[in-house]
């Protein structure tokens, strides 16, 4: 994205209000092209396999993912439905992110934008951070909202966009993404632990570290 284009997407962001854009998951058909003749099981094993492929690449992964509820609003299917910031305060893995969400003032900012990635520190990441440090930047208002905008970029991410990749954030410097499969770090530092999220508004990738913009 050249500069132009993310100045844009960052005034969407803190502008006026848009209709979020609604996602939902694709699943894979995992039981397809079993009662047909031997003649033709290899082109159809190739067909599955890419099936799978794409349905597995639309799916949110990691090892976090497994704590997400499987109905209501924290589920998959009920975050998909609310705009970001919703969506994680429907997460008890994301309730101090929501906290600093809410005491930065960026509820509507992060509500209101369109087709954006998010970078969602867990609990835990949080908690890595000595906590006076961490009281002391919660109560900064001006730092809070420098540390929260540099996890959000202007656009959705796929996955396989995260293999290696260097993105603007809303706090107008980069972050850096490498990996591959099921496994992705962001600045070399934090382990996506559940990643291709959807919400209404936004793809989210839950990570076990606080990122930290140059101050």
């Amino acid at each position: 994205m050249n500069a132009t284009r993310f100045h844009r997407a960052a005034v969407a962001v803190v502008g006026a209000a848009v209709l979020p854009l609604a996602l939902s998951a694709c699943s894979s058909d995992d039981g397809k092209d079993t009662k047909d003749s031997a003649s033709s099981v290899a082109p159809q094993e190739s067909e599955s396999m890419a099936d799978d492929a794409a349905g597995s690449s639309d799916q949110p992964f990691g090892s976090a993912c497994a704590s997400v509820p499987k109905n209501g609003a924290g589920s998959f299917d009920g975050m998909s439905k609310d705009p970001v910031a919703t969506a994680a305060s429907n997460n008890p893995d994301l309730s101090t992110l929501v906290t600093a969400v809410k005491k930065a003032g960026l509820v509507d900012t992060l509500n209101n934008a369109q087709n954006i990635t998010v970078f969602a520190p867990t609990n835990d990441a949080f908690a890595k951070i000595p906590k006076a440090d961490l009281d002391k930047v919660l109560n900064d208002k001006a730092m809070l909202t420098k540390i929260l905008t540099y996890h959000v970029v202007g656009e959705k991410l796929a996955p396989a966009q995260l293999e290696s990749g260097t993105f603007p954030t809303l706090e107008k410097s980069t972050l850096a993404t490498k990996g591959s499969g099921e496994a992705f770090t962001v600045n070399d530092s934090a382990k996506v632990v559940c990643g291709n999220v959807p919400t209404a508004n936004a793809t989210v990738y839950i990570i076990d570290s606080v990122l930290m913009p140059k101050m």
